[in-house]
């Protein structure tokens, strides 16, 4: 069990039979009335955010998440398959399961499997991945008084903003956060 005072993010808990893991929490003293912990949760099942409420002093089911190394191997319609690293076990997730984690899993990228009693919830992937421009316009000179960015394609089908001298096939560092880039690899 653990107190709702001692939420941090990033921490997995277990409410009405459910996993969570932790987004953001703000701790609220009101000038009347008793203290409560005001929470954004995501549940691991399904990926779904909900926002909760749990009164001061609150204790609640601490879920003993287990991340395992795996390879992504491949992709045949829906499935996604992984192999795990140590015990060299394949097993497949579908497509829902990945619905963020596709815009930057490539072959052979080792990443986390999080599971819960045995359960696959989802994977882990590393805070950023270099990935390769695919398609770009070329940037026009003089258009940079103001940081202008331009839309670019990745090789996993990602788009997203870069700046102007980023030219087709230049690899690129992704924040896997947010989708958004960093830099050039």
């Amino acid at each position: 069990m653990i107190n709702v005072n001692d939420f941090k993010t990033g921490l997995t808990v277990e409410v009405d039979g459910d996993i969570f893991t932790v987004l953001d929490f703000q701790h609220v003293k009101p000038g009347k009335g008793a203290a409560f912990v005001r929470s954004k949760l995501k549940n691991l099942r399904n990926g779904n955010t909900v926002e909760r409420t749990f009164r001061a002093g609150e204790t609640i089911g601490r879920a003993q998440i287990e991340n395992r190394g795996v390879s992504y191997l491949y992709a045949s319609s829906d499935e996604h398959t992984f192999m795990d690293n140590q015990t060299y076990d394949q097993f497949s997730l579908n497509s829902k399961q990945l619905e963020w984690e596709l815009n930057f899993l490539k072959e052979n990228m080792n990443v986390n499997i999080i599971s819960y009693n045995g359960e696959i919830l989802g994977i882990n992937l590393p805070t950023s991945v270099e990935l390769k421009v695919v398609e770009t316009e070329p940037g026009i000179k003089g258009n940079t008084a103001t940081g202008a960015t331009k839309n670019a394609k990745l090789e996993t089908g990602l788009n997203v903003q870069v700046p102007l001298f980023i030219n087709q096939d230049d690899v690129l560092l992704i924040d896997t956060r947010d989708g958004k880039y960093m830099s050039r690899a």
